[in-house]
């Protein structure tokens, strides 16, 4: 006798399958029923919450079908947790030394001017930076530069290093940087607009960074000429999840830093 499937739904019917996607953090996604679009910000058993690009937090179901991406549907997974691994080498592409424990901090500091480029300098070279002890500031603005450089007296035993965004001839940053650089004081810039700019496009994904016309928000601008929800913060964490290592960054920032690395650490 001819046997037949119990499941008699035509199969123009069955829902198709559909990719299973993890819920990486930075990751844009909407949610359908309620036309809510944002970044994963985190993810548990059962739920991912999102943030949109107003700063808004909501928290959904993980279920099967339950989302867009790229306007596709797809069922968001709990991202697999991360086989622990020794490192052969840090991400700044040094030896790994296993089983070292960070080393008294020194007197010398680096200074970064910018949050996003202070996260950026740990991702890479922090394991480096505890290794030799060095503890690494955040600078708000070049205009503070000289008070700060005043109360840190930089000295023999007690080498500054600074890294500034954007730094041209003749820009009054220039000046300033001049005014404060001297045999213990080290500032240096990197070309880029913003820091976003030293990640190397195809590390994000994307073919190159967006030229942004003068007088707007370069990081918004970007964010609208890439399609992403204007939510600079959940942006950043998107890019920054994509860094790795010193490979997914231009050779002009990594050399700035290896720089004011082995400036604040080079023995008198």
């Amino acid at each position: 006798m001819r046997q037949y499937s119990p499941d008699l739904t035509p199969p123009w019917k069955k829902p198709q399958p559909v990719p299973e996607v993890p819920a990486d953090p930075g990751l844009v996604v909407e949610e359908p029923g309620t036309g809510f679009c944002g970044a994963v910000i985190r993810c548990e058993a059962g739920t991912v919450t999102l943030e949109d690009r107003f700063g808004k937090h909501r928290v959904f179901p993980l279920e099967p079908r339950g989302f867009l991406l790229e306007g596709k549907v797809v069922t968001l997974v709990r991202p697999a947790p991360s086989a622990p691994v020794r490192p052969s080498r840090t991400a700044s592409g040094s030896v790994a030394v296993p089983g070292a424990r960070a080393r008294v901090a020194r007197a010398g500091r680096i200074y970064v001017e910018g949050r996003h480029d202070a996260e950026l300098v740990e991702r890479v070279w922090g394991d480096d930076l505890r290794v030799e002890g060095v503890v690494v500031e955040y600078l708000e603005g070049v205009d503070d530069l000289p008070a700060v450089v005043e109360a840190f007296s930089p000295g023999p035993d007690a080498r500054l290093g600074v890294l500034v965004d954007h730094l041209v001839p003749g820009s009054k940053e220039s000046r300033i940087a001049e005014a404060v650089t001297s045999e213990h004081a080290l500032v240096l810039g990197h070309p880029y607009i913003d820091v976003w700019e030293a990640v190397k496009p195809s590390s994000v994904g994307i073919a190159s960074w967006p030229r942004v016309p003068h007088g707007q928000d370069w990081k918004t601008g970007v964010c609208r000429a890439l399609g992403w929800p204007e939510n600079t913060g959940a942006a950043w964490q998107h890019i920054l999840s994509r860094v790795r290592s010193y490979k997914d960054l231009e050779p002009a920032l990594l050399g700035r830093v290896e720089e004011l690395i082995d400036f604040v650490t080079a023995p008198e």
